[in-house]
């Protein structure tokens, strides 16, 4: 199964509530509060994402974090290197020379080609399209009837 770790999932969740913030900043303390993750969790991913880039912290009693960038300039893909590293589904996909058996391997090719239509549907995901509610999903009676 592929999946991002709980970690990246609330970086996320924390990131998305960063968004149209009315004071500009908000504490960890807040953002756990708004995002009902434990405050040392939220601190923790408060510091990989600002060690990314992705957030910037401002100290002081009014201090507290921003998003660094518009949320339409920030990608799924931003966040998943940011928590994870590499985006690779195999070692050989993240980087060249991470498997032994390269220069003999048939599926290599392969791989960094998934791999690239991965990072590509990462990349086409923003941060505020997170945030948005997706459409009512229709059910499968419903489509059913329209396709008939």
């Amino acid at each position: 199964m592929l999946r991002v770790s709980k970690l990246t999932d609330y970086a996320t969740v924390v990131m998305t509530s960063l968004i149209d913030v009315e004071d500009g900043v908000l504490s960890a303390q807040a953002l756990a509060e708004r995002t009902r993750l434990e405050p040392t969790t939220v601190s923790k991913l408060l510091k990989q994402l600002a060690q990314a880039g992705l957030v910037v912290a401002t100290r002081g009693s009014s201090g507290g974090y921003r998003l660094a960038r518009a949320a339409s300039a920030i990608s799924v893909a931003d966040i998943v290197v940011a928590m994870e590293g590499p985006i690779g589904m195999t070692e050989c996909g993240a980087r060249a020379g991470g498997c032994d058996h390269e220069p003999h391997c048939g599926t290599r090719v392969n791989w960094q080609r998934i791999n690239r239509v991965i990072v590509e549907a990462l990349q086409g995901v923003s941060l505020a399209d997170m945030a948005r509610q997706p459409p009512p999903r229709r059910s499968a009676s419903a489509l059913h009837a329209v396709g008939a």
